[in-house]
């Protein structure tokens, strides 16, 4: 039975392997953070070597502070159309990479990084997880919204 199949209201909780289908299967996300004191939240474009997030940012970039404490990323769906969607978090800590990519050059070479915002990027930062949690819905279809 798939999730278009069962009752609207259906949540399932998501095996780890599952999440790391999804997570595999994007390559825009968020990155979640508290910078001073204000969480701030970014869009980023990455890819995956299995567990680890790996990103790109800009030297000068708020990004390119993650790498003291805890941060958190979060890629999702929504099918307005089917009334399924998901969402995968992944919390952990972040360290910069830009000296050791190696590790992740296969990777990389299969699912190369496209940037969809403007600008140099030369700041390779990677999510090591602590925990990864994801959630996968079913509610009914919604109409489209006119603008009118």
């Amino acid at each position: 039975m798939t999730m278009s199949d069962e009752p609207a209201g259906a949540m399932h909780v998501l095996s780890e392997f599952q999440c790391l289908e999804l997570l595999a299967s994007r390559d825009l996300g968020r990155v979640s953070l508290v910078l001073g004191d204000q969480p701030e939240i970014f869009p980023v474009n990455y890819t995956t070597d299995g567990s680890t997030v790996i990103f790109r940012t800009s030297s000068s970039a708020k990004l390119a502070r993650v790498t003291s404490g805890r941060i958190s990323f979060e890629v999702d769906d929504w099918n307005a159309t089917t009334g399924v969607g998901w969402s995968v978090m992944v919390k952990g800590v972040a360290q910069e990479v830009t000296s050791g990519v190696d590790p992740f050059a296969a990777a990389l070479r299969s699912h190369p990084i496209q940037a969809l915002a403007p600008g140099e990027r030369q700041e390779w930062i990677a999510i090591y997880p602590s925990e990864i949690s994801g959630r996968r819905f079913h509610r009914l279809p919604t109409a489209p919204r006119s603008n009118g």
